[in-house]
């Protein structure tokens, strides 16, 4: 049975839910293209079947913030997913502050293990800082989703080299994540 990966391309195409923007790059556009590029290399292995939360670049999701995350959550918990995969740029007022990093509810738990391996993977592919796994039980998409969820924060949109690798080579996140999910699931 194939496992269900439901992909979250963090953020709206405009508001609300809007991402942050840095460096002449929209976060909402990078995780559309980082999430479509993840979805084509998990169709391609045939041991997964994938959802994305915007199929399209146009696709609006919600008419709030809180509805927004709500309809994410609610599509990935109705179709069932086995794993849930938010996409996210990070920012900060400090410029310099950079790396990869990924976000779970809990820890020790499967979403923990799946999000290391990520993490791990990005940062070996992309060259980008590792900053670890961190917990942050909070965050709606985190909390109310019915299986392993990770946040991974791809690199600061706020960091001229973070920027620049994120708006050039999408396909290296993407390639990072899915290596990271083969890792976890030892399929690679």
């Amino acid at each position: 049975m194939a496992i269900k990966i439901y992909i979250d391309q963090g953020h709206n195409p405009n508001p609300p839910n809007t991402g942050a923007e840095g460096n002449g790059l929209r976060e909402q556009d990078i995780t559309y293209e980082v999430g479509v590029r993840l979805a084509e290399l998990l169709r391609q292995n045939g041991n997964f079947e994938v959802r994305l939360s915007r199929p399209t670049r146009q696709t609006q999701l919600g008419t709030s913030n809180a509805s927004s995350l709500r309809v994410r959550v609610n599509d990935a918990n109705s179709w069932g997913a086995d794993y849930f995969i938010s996409i996210h740029a990070n920012a900060s007022v400090d410029s310099s502050a950079n790396g990869t990093e990924a976000l779970v509810y809990s820890r020790p738990s499967r979403a923990a293990n799946l999000a290391q391996d990520i993490v791990d993977s990005v940062t070996q592919i992309t060259g980008l800082k590792n900053r670890g796994v961190k917990l942050r039980p909070g965050l709606y998409v985190l909390r109310k989703t019915n299986m392993p969820a990770v946040l991974v924060e791809l690199g600061f949109i706020s960091n001229p080299q973070d920027a620049y690798q994120m708006g050039n080579n999408p396909s290296l996140f993407a390639q990072g994540i899915y290596q990271g999910i083969l890792d976890y699931l030892s399929l690679s």
